[in-house]
């Protein structure tokens, strides 16, 4: 007679993927909603960081979760490693916001607030590439193909909008640069929040749709019927 150890270590690994799938997928948007009202409001009292702070350690509790899948994967592995690095330095430059709201005109605070915004595209981007070689390990090969396709998509948006904001700033430092630099360096100012709605929160949709399904056909093809 079999074994029934690893089936019951298989399920609980694939468990623990599904739960931490769940906290991505409704971490991810409500940080982002969050960190923008705290980053936009007159005045915040130092313990309204704590949303930020617990929401950006959920997203760390998810990729701790989907960690105990397929451990001997060394590709998957390296690419959670990496975001949850990323989500580390994430979770401790959330305090620049706090202090940028109370002292806008500090540039270390405000230089802070950037790299958070920086690290927190990038950690978008490895988030992807985490998807991507999830969904190349598991079974079902129509979530395969439209996981390598979108998060390859993704990650394409999110490198443009990195080039372009360091085509801005590059362009802002430089003295005297042609009126045809100015005038494209002003056009992406005017076009910055249309820039935003397009290369971050069209990849963070679709990031959403990709969590989902994934966690969806985990749940079909391992626990029946079962929902979250």
């Amino acid at each position: 007679m079999p074994d029934p150890t690893p089936n019951a270590e298989l399920l609980r690994s694939l468990g623990r993927l599904a739960r931490g799938l769940s906290a991505l997928f409704w971490g991810l948007p409500t940080l982002l909603i969050v960190s923008v009202r705290m980053a936009r409001a007159d005045w915040l009292a130092p313990w309204a960081m704590v949303p930020v702070l617990a929401l950006s350690g959920l997203l760390l509790l998810g990729l701790w979760q989907m960690g105990s899948f397929q451990k001997q994967e060394r590709p998957w592995r390296a690419a959670l490693d990496r975001a949850k690095l990323l989500g580390l330095v994430n979770l401790g430059l959330v305090p620049f916001l706090y202090w940028w709201n109370r002292v806008p005109d500090q540039p270390f605070f405000a230089g802070g607030v950037f790299l958070l915004a920086l690290t927190g595209v990038v950690f978008l981007f490895n988030l992807n590439l985490v998807l991507a070689r999830l969904g190349a390990m598991l079974p079902d090969e129509t979530l395969r193909h439209e996981t390598k396709q979108f998060t390859a998509f993704n990650r394409g948006l999110l490198i443009a909008l990195l080039l372009l904001t360091a085509i801005y700033f590059g362009m802002t430092q430089l003295p005297n640069l042609p009126i045809q630099f100015r005038i494209f360096a002003l056009t992406l100012e005017r076009g910055s929040q249309w820039a935003v709605i397009f290369l971050v929160l069209l990849p963070l949709a679709m990031t959403m749709a990709l969590i989902w399904k994934t966690k969806e056909v985990i749940l079909d093809s391992v626990f029946g019927s079962g929902r979250n």
